[in-house]
């Protein structure tokens, strides 16, 4: 069984303060995938930076308190790639990979956008360049014998059964119809190849959502969006025998605006 958790931390020195080391010492995941980590190794505390039984590799941005991506594998791994290949992301704390034997895991921090901005010109670039990468990587790991999984936020509700408001969000990042449709693209069979796996194990339902709104009663009422996906191969994602979403009890007991998102895998 290979067990993997994919969260966005929302900050995670404030996670750490909240209740993230007490979960992270009761987690059984094999990997761990963390996005919007937003601080320097330097910055972290040693049971974070480098907890006791995992490898972990960090990949913060040049901007400091943004983005930043980060990855916990209880087995070391035999290759650490940080960014994509990009001029313009690669130091922008929005991608890492490891090989795993037989398996190469992503985490990433797709840019969030925001309508009418450079934002969302920035997503847009971001996008286009990393559904080519995606395209080659799947490539490379068919040649090689291996398989892929993409874990994080993905900053995009892919239909309207991963988002609990989505007529009054047609118009908002996050759910616009280019967007959709560029996630579309990463999971045809013939362009990215790709299959979110928590909608494979979940196909009738609404959500399960990952993200909840700070404001309001979002997360009391589960107004929220499915937007923190698990990406893969479809020969891994036929692996697959169960996805949860590791939702709080209770408001206060949250660490972060997002939830964490398992699967495991039988291998």
């Amino acid at each position: 069984m290979l067990t993997v958790t994919s969260v966005n931390v929302n900050g995670l020195r404030a996670a750490t303060k909240k209740g993230f080391v007490e979960w992270l010492a009761g987690t059984s995941a094999d990997v761990l995938c963390l996005q919007e980590v937003r601080a320097e190794p330097g910055q972290l505390p040693e049971e974070v930076r480098e907890p006791d039984g995992w490898h972990v590799v960090h990949a913060p941005a040049a901007a400091k308190g943004r983005a930043g991506v980060s990855l916990y594998t209880r087995r070391a791994p035999e290759r650490v790639q940080v960014g994509f290949g990009s001029v313009e992301f690669d130091d922008s704390g929005r991608y890492v990979e490891v090989d795993l034997p037989g398996v190469t895991v992503g985490s990433l921090y797709l840019p969030s956008g925001e309508v009418g901005t450079d934002r969302q010109e920035e997503k847009v670039r971001f996008m286009t360049e990393f559904l080519g990468y995606l395209e080659g990587l799947r490539e490379r790991a068919a040649a090689g014998g291996r398989e892929v999984l993409v874990c994080g936020d993905w900053n995009i509700a892919h239909q309207e059964a991963d988002l609990k408001n989505w007529r009054a969000n047609q118009k908002n990042s996050g759910f616009l119809p280019e967007e959709r449709a560029w996630l579309g693209s990463v999971l045809e069979a013939g362009t990215g190849g790709y299959v979110d796996v928590v909608r494979a194990l979940h196909p009738d339902v609404a959500g399960p959502y990952s993200w909840w709104s700070y404001r309001g009663r979002a997360f009391d009422n589960d107004t929220g969006w499915r937007i923190d996906l698990q990406v893969a191969t479809p020969r891994l994602a036929g692996k697959a025998v169960k996805a949860v979403v590791e939702r709080a009890a209770t408001h206060a007991e949250r660490w972060s605006d997002h939830a964490p998102v398992t699967v495991v895998y039988d291998l």
